[in-house]
């Protein structure tokens, strides 16, 4: 049986974008099929949200053209939403060309006005001709799982986060066939964004996204497209299959760079003793020493931010919350919150928007005073705070001019320092960036310069207020590897939940009405305790002597046992994950024996680490089942 082709909704021809002097990209192609779930990975600077706009029609190309399906319905969610700052939310989703939209607005003009029985009777068998009312459900699920449930509130007097929420809420009510969309996950809390997530995953969907979420990425997306040094690559496979073929690429690319070199080598001894006239055939042998002139130069230039700077000492006493309250007239954000840090603490902070996360953080650096209580900080402490505020851009001040600020030289570790651009260089800022405008840089370049001033001030307790959004992947993966090997006090916001799980061990859950838990593991350990509890209730119902066995088997383990039981699953499968990365390194042809060696003590490292937990575990396993 022959297969159906795809039917195809877009196709990108030749694109190229350019500002002044700065080519973002030239001539890129691609498509996109009815059921893609397609990633676009770049690096920051690489035009990614420039693609989303053409895509879009927000933008135009210098060059090439963007081919769109007769009578395809777009949608677009773009990083910054724009709507009119007088209409409410209610007015701002049905002011929308969808007929199905209209319908439903008819019919809830009537119920507001029952006296005129005819409109609402002709506005009700509407609903039912169009089929209206499942529609109607879906959307106003929709406005509640994005906490936009006040129809009524102006566009004036939302937030940030508010309207970007209400732009994802319009592009999905909007039931368009093609939904492209920049950063989704920003400005949503951890539980909507796996609510989105699940949502995407059963959808009949056709998304094309620039996410940096990479647990999104894994679950929801069937192909990922990257921009690697101007060329295109497709992966058809979610994040895994990506991280695994690219490595696979990359090795293979270094074994043809190098046969390229050395046919070079002897192809340029050949050019060298060849007299001035040419033979037909001794010039194309000319014309195919260029090619592979042009092959063997391939540089790849993943340079990777290297972050070893000095970070000042710390003592015994760190930072010590005592009886901390804090109110906002009617809403508690801490209800007498106890807690003594201490040295070497990895801890995530978590929950839904408006809990407190951020006033907690700011309390913390005296940016905010409590109602009552103490907080009592030591005095070697020198906090380093990213904030969401990210850097204030001064008109007309260069990248090189924000660094110099904190000194000609920056110190290392060991006693080493320096310079302000060859820091630059190492946080991919390259000497000719290094002189461009502040303002002129993309948003994840601005939060990438903004994340180096905060590192280079050698903070011994650093604050990360949602350090991965608008970040790429390529920074998220070496700012996970600075962190992993940070010897200070680290407390992290964020919704990335793949970053949260790889750098802490320890959570404050924020619930409202000022609790806040404390919880021993990372965020996979806490949705799988989470999960846990509604079976623990459930098995209430159970039968006497069914529920009494699972209560003498729970017993044999404490508590807290219980809970090391499920980090420590979690924390292996991490390992095994990190095991695979580490083993696909050796595949790397060019490697010195030296950087073998180091390689290898790395994965010894990681192999005694999974095999003393593995005997934990197993150890725990069986005092269960005794």
């Amino acid at each position: 049986m022959q297969k159906n082709n795809p039917v195809n909704y877009l196709t990108v021809e030749n694109i190229s974008k350019s500002y002044g002097e700065l080519q973002l990209f030239k001539d890129l192609s691609f498509s996109i099929h009815k059921d893609d779930k397609i990633a676009f990975v770049a690096k920051n600077g690489s035009g990614k949200t420039s693609i989303l706009n053409i895509l879009s029609g927000d933008d135009v190309p210098d060059d090439g053209q963007v081919i769109i399906r007769n009578g395809l319905r777009l949608s677009f969610l773009p990083q910054s939403p724009d709507f009119e700052e007088e209409l409410s939310i209610e007015q701002t989703i049905f002011n929308s060309d969808l007929p199905i939209l209209k319908v439903i607005e008819n019919y809830e003009k009537a119920l507001l006005h029952p006296e005129d029985q005819e409109a609402y009777q002709k506005a009700f068998e509407q609903m039912d001709i169009q089929n209206a009312w499942d529609f109607e459900v879906q959307y106003k699920q929709i406005l509640f799982q994005l906490k936009l449930e006040n129809l009524d509130q102006k566009i004036k007097t939302m937030s940030g986060g508010q309207k970007k929420r209400l732009a994802l809420a319009k592009a999905l009510i909007n039931n368009p066939d093609l939904l492209i969309l920049d950063e989704p996950t920003n400005h949503l809390d951890l539980e909507m964004i796996e609510w989105l997530e699940s949502y995407f995953a059963k959808s009949q969907l056709t998304l094309f996204m620039v996410t940096h979420d990479r647990y999104f990425l894994e679950r929801v997306c069937n192909e990922i497209i990257e921009l690697d040094h101007g060329k295109l690559y497709s992966y058809k496979g979610n994040y895994s299959y990506y991280l695994e073929n690219k490595e696979a690429r990359i090795a293979n690319e270094t074994v043809e760079t190098g046969k390229a070199k050395q046919l070079y080598k002897k192809e340029l001894e050949w050019m060298r003793r060849q007299p001035k006239a040419r033979t037909t055939k001794s010039k194309s042998r000319i014309d195919d020493f260029h090619v592979i002139k042009e092959k063997a130069h391939q540089r790849r230039k993943d340079h990777q931010v290297q972050l070893e700077l000095n970070m000042e000492r710390l003592g015994s006493k760190i930072v010590e919350f005592h009886n901390v309250s804090k109110s906002f007239g009617e809403k508690t954000i801490l209800n007498k919150f106890e807690y003594v840090f201490k040295r070497g603490e990895r801890i995530g902070i978590i929950g839904k928007n408006g809990t407190g996360k951020s006033t907690f953080l700011n309390m913390l650096t005296k940016n905010l005073t409590p109602d009552s209580g103490k907080i009592v900080i030591g005095d070697t402490v020198k906090f380093g705070y990213y904030t969401q505020s990210g850097i204030e851009v001064k008109p007309g001040q260069k990248v090189i001019e924000v660094i110099k600020e904190f000194g000609e030289f920056i110190p290392l570790t060991k006693g080493r320092q320096i310079s302000a651009g060859q820091l630059l260089e190492r946080f991919l800022f390259d000497r000719k960036k290094q002189y461009d405008y502040v303002e002129k840089l993309s948003g994840g370049e601005q939060k990438r310069l903004y994340l180096c001033t905060v590192l280079i001030q050698n903070p011994n307790f650093l604050i990360l207020d949602e350090p991965t959004n608008d970040l790429d992947i390529v920074t998220l993966n070496v700012l996970e590897e600075f962190l992993l090997d940070f010897p200070g006090c680290l407390l992290v916001v964020s919704h990335d939940r793949y970053f949260m799980d790889k750098i802490v061990d320890h959570l404050f859950v924020f619930k409202g009405e000022g609790e806040v838990e404390d919880f021993p593991g990372n965020y996979t350990d806490y949705r799988d305790y989470e999960a846990s509890v509604p079976s623990l209730e459930s098995s209430k119902t159970e039968n006497t002597e069914s529920a009494s066995i699972k209560q003498n088997e729970a017993s044999k383990l404490s508590y807290n046992e219980q809970k090391e039981l499920k980090s420590l699953e979690s924390k292996i499968r991490s390992l095994e994950l990190d095991k695979k990365a580490m083993e696909a390194k050796f595949n790397d042809t060019s490697l010195s024996q030296e950087q073998i060696n180091k390689l290898s003590e790395e994965l010894q490292i990681i192999l005694d680490d999974i095999a003393t937990k593995e005997s934990r575990w197993f150890e725990l396993s069986e005092k269960m089942e005794e």
